[in-house]
């Protein structure tokens, strides 16, 4: 079990950290015809914004109540209720999601108490699904916020019911923060690959896919999941709970549906994997398919070829919790060790990550204890790029943000497939960075200028290596 070392010094430096109301927008983006909505200044949705379209490069539908001073003083009721009248009446989506800031919780706004009020003002506005979130920016992180969003679906979508079981050929997903688009395409197949329909809440492969879609401009997602998918969520024979985080929204479905729910905190690896493959076996009654099969004899392959390269590496890795767990597993799998892991916000499946200690804190933490231990690589994201420069060490870029390489949010970690590409990149990483290298011998009896002369082309081969290394 991990040792978890508490943050220590009272501010941030390069923070790691995105904050709630944006790990729910995200969460709301991964349904259809929806909007997110942040109930705050416009400062804090543009942040929020700038972030989504920088990292997924599409344009992200957003909306704000525009809280001012004045407002954030004597009651923003009435930037909410016109807020909300507005969306309605211009795009008329199926779903908005109203999410607090730091600065609405801070005023004490009650959401909820609004709603209610919106509801009995304009009652035609009936058909359109608002859903209250309270995600203030001084607590948790993106992956909480992202998991409180998916929860309160929940608690305001999904129906009580007693039917359990009735569709065997269906089983719910749970997709937490952790995984990207990409990756919600290959947990679809996978289990499409047994004859499984899944429903995955929220979908992010369906909207955030970066696709061209017959509108040019539309105001809300096109693409995601619909609603009614959340109501035919009590009918299946299973939920698959994709992330540590969203235990608590599984909890919730359970209580509401009975549908039972069968846990995985990580698909990141050979094992993990093997343990999907299992329970998706199970629940079909089918074997698993030889495609699937052939996939995981590639990995294995994959593993040997890698195993010089990887084997007793030191890697440092900083991530939201869910994520710092999958990638500690994999480097363990390998034979690496995780010298350096830094978290942003503290989560129970820290304790089962794959390191000695997990660090609460930022990507000083991150560059100080990646020093300390010697790291030959570091996995990150975008932010990562200066600590891993002057580390002189290659650097991996996973998680949120990536906005500055592109096809980052498309990329598949899980499964076969991902864990053995991922793989590859860190294995290529190790060979393209020189710093580790073996120096080559030099006779004493070598010509001096020929040694001088074969030391300067070995310099300048190992600098242009290095910098390809670290820009990777």
């Amino acid at each position: 079990m991990a040792r978890i070392i508490r943050r220590n010094k009272a501010l941030s430096v390069s923070p790691l950290k995105a904050s709630q109301p944006l790990g729910a927008a995200l969460a709301m983006l991964g349904m259809d015809r929806a909007i997110p909505m942040l109930h705050g200044s416009q400062g804090c949705t543009a942040f929020a914004k700038v972030f989504l379209v920088r990292h997924f490069r599409e344009p992200i539908p957003l909306q704000t109540t525009a809280m001012d001073q004045v407002s954030a003083v004597m009651g923003a009721d009435e930037n909410l209720m016109e807020g909300l009248a507005t969306v309605c009446g211009k795009s008329r989506p199926d779903l908005i999601g109203v999410l607090t800031t730091g600065l609405s919780e801070t005023e004490g706004a009650d959401v909820e108490r609004v709603i209610r009020e919106f509801r009995q003002q304009h009652p035609e506005f009936a058909d359109v699904a608002v859903v209250p979130v309270s995600t203030p920016d001084f607590s948790g992180s993106a992956e909480t916020g992202f998991a409180l969003a998916v929860t309160a679906l929940i608690d305001h979508r999904v129906p009580e019911s007693k039917q359990a079981g009735e569709a065997p050929g269906q089983v719910n997903i749970l997709a937490g923060a952790a995984l990207t688009p990409g990756d919600v395409e290959s947990l679809k197949d996978m289990v499409e690959a047994f004859g499984l329909e899944p429903l995955v809440v929220p979908d992010l492969s369906g909207s955030l896919d970066g696709h061209l879609s017959e509108a040019r401009l539309s105001a809300l997602t096109t693409g995601g999941t619909p609603l009614s998918h959340l109501d035919r969520l009590g009918q299946s024979a299973a939920t698959l709970v994709m992330g540590a985080s969203m235990g608590s929204a599984a909890e919730h479905l359970e209580a509401r549906t009975g549908v039972p729910n069968v846990h995985f905190d990580s698909l990141m690896g050979l094992e993990a994997t093997d343990e999907l493959m299992l329970t998706l076996s199970r629940l079909s009654g089918r074997p698993v398919p030889p495609r699937l099969q052939r996939e995981r004899a590639r990995l294995q392959d994959a593993m040997l070829d890698t195993h010089f390269m990887l084997g007793f590496s030191r890697v440092a890795i900083a991530a939201d919790p869910d994520l710092l767990h999958g990638f500690s597993h994999l480097v363990r799998e390998i034979g690496g060790e995780v010298v350096a892991a830094v978290a942003p916000t503290r989560a129970p499946v820290l304790e089962r990550v794959a390191a000695e200690q997990v660090k609460i804190g930022d990507l000083q933490d991150l560059e100080e204890l990646a020093g300390e231990g010697g790291a030959q690589c570091l996995i990150a994201n975008t932010h990562g790029v200066e600590p891993a420069r002057r580390l002189g060490i290659p650097l991996l870029r996973a998680g949120f943000p990536q906005y500055d390489w592109l096809g980052g949010f498309q990329r598949t970690w899980i499964g076969y497939t991902g864990a053995r590409q991922a793989l590859f990149d860190l294995a290529n990483l190790q060979l393209s960075n020189p710093t580790h290298d073996v120096a080559p011998y030099r006779s004493v009896y070598a010509h001096p200028e020929a040694q001088t002369w074969e030391e300067s082309q070995h310099d300048t081969t190992a600098s242009s290596a290095s910098d390809h290394a670290i820009w990777h």
